[in-house]
């Protein structure tokens, strides 16, 4: 099986609009984030706009997105740190539905949308952001996040993954989500295999086992290219579940990744995380009794990813 670089990472400033990577306070949240937590590798996830999960078209030059210009001098200033980058562009719908409802008929009917014309948009959103990343030299493209509905069409992706090739001569990966590792049937034409690890708290040794198959059959290299936990009482339970409404828990949340990083340490095969996720503006440390999110920074779970990002 081949081997990557053990991966300690952290998403930074997910789907960011234009200007917010521009300030240097992005910059000073990036340099103390690898201070605080050992990091050594973040993605950077440029956000593609498509109105509804039907839609055809995939805007990434609005101001909902970070420009060009933003992302390449971000990239640059990770690698003054010496960190590793991957670059994650991701499609996200207007109308607030998941992404992975993206979603059109098997067979093209007249009148109605159509995978032809979606795919050809996708494969344009991922290419330009592939001549970035070999441009900026990121070590890691990753090609789409939790599309699980598109999934099936493994002819597509497969095309997909080859026109990301012509562009970038790095390490291509894709992100599927939680639960569906098992499902995607084009792993083979990928270098790295990568996941969402939203795993109940309990869980943790039986989705791993359920994944170990996948790993050895494919005979990649696996990292869970997301990875958290909200501090909000019972998001323990069910991480994935943005909308957990429950008060502050910053014990619960730091308990999650200790038995995270428990179970993943006892597989030799998983190969690191890029965690969910630090944010470009920091938040007063004194507010943070109070947050009941995913971000890292000041809260006891940022103590158990540094312990465990030094080891």
């Amino acid at each position: 099986m081949n081997t990557i670089p053990y991966i300690k990472g952290i998403t930074f400033a997910p789907f960011a609009s234009a200007g917010r990577l521009g300030e240097e306070d992005a910059k000073r949240s990036l340099a103390l984030m690898k201070e605080r937590t050992n990091a050594n590798f973040i993605i950077l996830a440029p956000g593609g706009l498509q109105d509804t999960p039907q839609s055809e078209t995939i805007d990434y030059t609005s101001e909902r997105t970070m420009t060009d210009t933003e992302l390449k001098t971000m990239i640059e200033f990770a690698h003054e740190l010496g960190l590793r980058v991957a670059v994650k562009p991701t499609v996200n719908c207007k109308n607030g539905t998941w992404r992975a409802h993206i979603n059109f008929f098997d067979e093209d009917v007249p009148c109605e949308p159509k995978w032809s014309n979606w795919f050809p948009a996708y494969m344009e959103f991922q290419n330009h952001y592939a001549r970035i990343a070999q441009e900026t030299g990121c070590e890691m493209h990753i090609a789409g996040c939790e599309m699980v509905m598109t999934e099936r069409r493994a002819d597509e992706w497969r095309q997909v993954i080859a026109e990301i090739r012509k562009d970038y001569k790095g390490l291509v990966s894709y992100n599927t989500d939680k639960y569906q590792e098992h499902n995607v049937t084009w792993w083979d034409c990928v270098d790295v295999i990568s996941s969402s690890g939203y795993y109940p708290i309990d869980d943790w040794e039986r989705q791993l086992d359920r994944i170990e198959p996948v790993v050895a059959k494919f005979r990649k290299p696996f990292f869970f290219a997301e990875a958290g936990c909200m501090s909000a009482a019972g998001s323990k339970n069910v991480p994935n579940d943005w909308s957990v409404q429950g008060e502050s828990d910053l014990d619960g949340q730091a308990d999650w990744y200790r038995a995270m990083f428990a179970a993943c340490r006892k597989r030799d095969w998983v190969n690191g995380f890029a965690l969910w996720s630090w944010t470009d503006r920091l938040y007063d440390k004194k507010d943070i009794g109070k947050r009941r999110d995913y971000e890292l920074y000041a809260k006891p779970a940022e103590d158990v990813v540094r312990e465990n990002y030094a080891r």
